[in-house]
């Protein structure tokens, strides 16, 4: 591994951080503090792709911050891993910045210093999370976007907001306190190092290990994470989805729930590796119980009416999806699960997007008053379509490139239930997607909009043009996934 020690991954980190004090500044001057907040992102987003051809070639970039313990480190990492994570979530803080400005300045919703400046520093969490190089780092910067993103779950300050803000830190400051941190000294008194290993193939445990001890070492550190939304552990993300959806979008497809998943997965392959997994069986009994919540949160999908908690189901499910492919601890079926952490991200933020430019166009939340929207608000709904067939697995867009993978991970592994486990979740895939966009385009106008004269049109082009140039990239992904899968197959060395 070609190590370089570097400055960058903290100059990305503090350049997400330093957007904060400007944004409070330009509080009362909403467009200069909308200036600042995309510039912030681009500036952020360029820093990023600075390091692209390094990492290209095989180069990792290295910063300590501080030491902690013998042998324990604040210290930042670049890698293939957490460089794909990086450069999506960046991306889209940039669609997002566009997209909040609109949406929060055509509902006219108040405190919206307090949001994109504690936004930013959800960001800035997210981007230590990518560039952890150790478990202590990314427990850190984990903790740090848990409490960071609360107050925007809590926007609203109404009693049903703050209760789900209540919910959120119990459910994630609760388990990552209960299980993450013992597991850290656990590992840390065994092997004398958090850091991650330089590959996927062995881990960090010495052979001498009590396999006992990794079992549970391993069971804490899946439950751990919650951010992940395995059940029984995900009531906190439906109840979330009171806070607005900018606030979503974060939480679905930029930050939160990706935290969760790629914490998970760094945790399986650079801790314990592929070879200690498939010696004490982790993987595929793994891959059997997030099956579960795959199923489980797709069922419960197709029975909610309200748009923002279907989506949220959906992300449950899909989480899913990239544990599941890690788990099976195939090559095809870890890049399919890594892949997924992009492809989910841009299909699952136009699906948020789209009920948000919804609702500000219309003020329509649930499914069963959207009957002949897609008439008025073409372009949303063409990008609500497009996701949905990302969501689904279908061809030419971002999705079918994860299903292909996880297939194939599924047949390399021998595990046909798993296959059956992917067809099955396709169908409802099919069953709480495909209404919607049927609906939107060939179902009759509700009576009461009639009578009332009501029309519909198209949300702000500021809200309109982020979603979709997300639902773009999604497609180009699908078409095009040589670039993203350049990282994914980078992490085999």
């Amino acid at each position: 591994m070609n190590v370089i020690d570097s400055l960058m991954p903290l100059m990305v980190i503090g350049a997400a951080l330093l957007c904060v004090v400007p944004i409070i500044l330009a509080g009362r001057k909403p467009v200069l503090r909308g200036g600042l907040t995309i510039s912030g992102a681009v500036v952020v987003f360029a820093l990023v792709a600075s390091m692209l051809p390094d990492v290209l070639d095989g180069r990792v970039f290295t910063a300590v911050i501080a030491p902690v313990l013998p042998g324990a480190y604040l210290k930042l990492r670049v890698d293939a891993m957490g460089f794909l994570f990086a450069m999506v979530a960046s991306f889209l803080w940039i669609l997002t910045a566009f997209y909040s400005i609109g949406y929060m300045g055509a509902l006219k919703e108040h405190a919206q210093t307090r949001f994109f400046a504690f936004f930013a520093v959800a960001i800035a969490a997210a981007l230590g999370v990518a560039f952890s190089a150790n478990l202590l780092t990314l427990y850190l910067f984990y903790e740090i976007l848990s409490l960071s993103t609360y107050p925007l779950v809590a926007h609203d300050q109404t009693p049903e907001a703050y209760a789900a803000g209540r919910k959120y830190l119990i459910y994630l400051l609760g388990t990552s306190v209960a299980f993450v941190l013992p597991a850290l000294v656990l590992i840390y008194t065994f092997t004398g190092t958090l850091d991650f290993a330089d590959n996927i193939r062995s881990g960090i445990f010495p052979a001498t290990t009590p396999p006992a001890l990794v079992v549970t070492v391993y069971i804490l550190c899946l439950f751990g994470f919650a951010k992940s939304a395995i059940m029984p552990l995900h009531g906190w993300l439906p109840s979330a989805m009171v806070a607005p959806t900018p606030v979503s979008a974060l939480l679905h497809a930029v930050a939160v729930v990706k935290v969760g998943v790629f914490s998970t997965t760094r945790v399986m392959l650079y801790l314990f590796g592929v070879e200690t997994m498939e010696a004490l069986n982790l993987g595929i009994p793994t891959a059997y119980f997030v099956s579960i919540t795959i199923i489980v949160a797709s069922l419960i999908a197709l029975t909610r009416d309200n748009l923002k908690a279907r989506l949220a189901y959906s992300t449950i499910s899909q989480l899913s999806y990239i544990i599941l492919g890690v788990a099976l601890l195939t090559p095809e079926g870890i890049s399919g699960g890594l892949i997924h952490i992009a492809n989910h991200a841009f299909s699952k933020i136009t699906l948020f997007f789209c009920a948000g430019a919804i609702y500000v166009a219309s003020h329509k939340k649930n499914i069963s008053e959207m009957g002949g929207l897609g008439r008025a608000m073409p372009f949303t709904f063409a990008a609500f379509g497009i996701a949905s067939l990302s969501m689904i697995g279908g061809p030419p867009v971002a999705g079918f490139v994860t299903k292909w993978y996880l297939f194939l991970g599924a047949m390399e592994a021998s595990q046909i239930g798993i296959m059956v486990v992917l067809v099955i979740s396709t169908l409802l895939n099919i069953g709480y997607f495909a209404p919607i966009v049927y609906r939107a385009f060939f179902a009759s106008h509700d009576a009461a909009d009639r009578l009332s004269g009501e029309k519909w049109h198209e949300a702000p082009l500021f809200m309109v043009i982020p979603l979709c140039c997300a639902a773009l990239v999604s497609v180009l992904i699908g078409i095009f996934p040589g670039f993203l899968m350049t990282f994914v197959r980078g992490v085999f060395g």
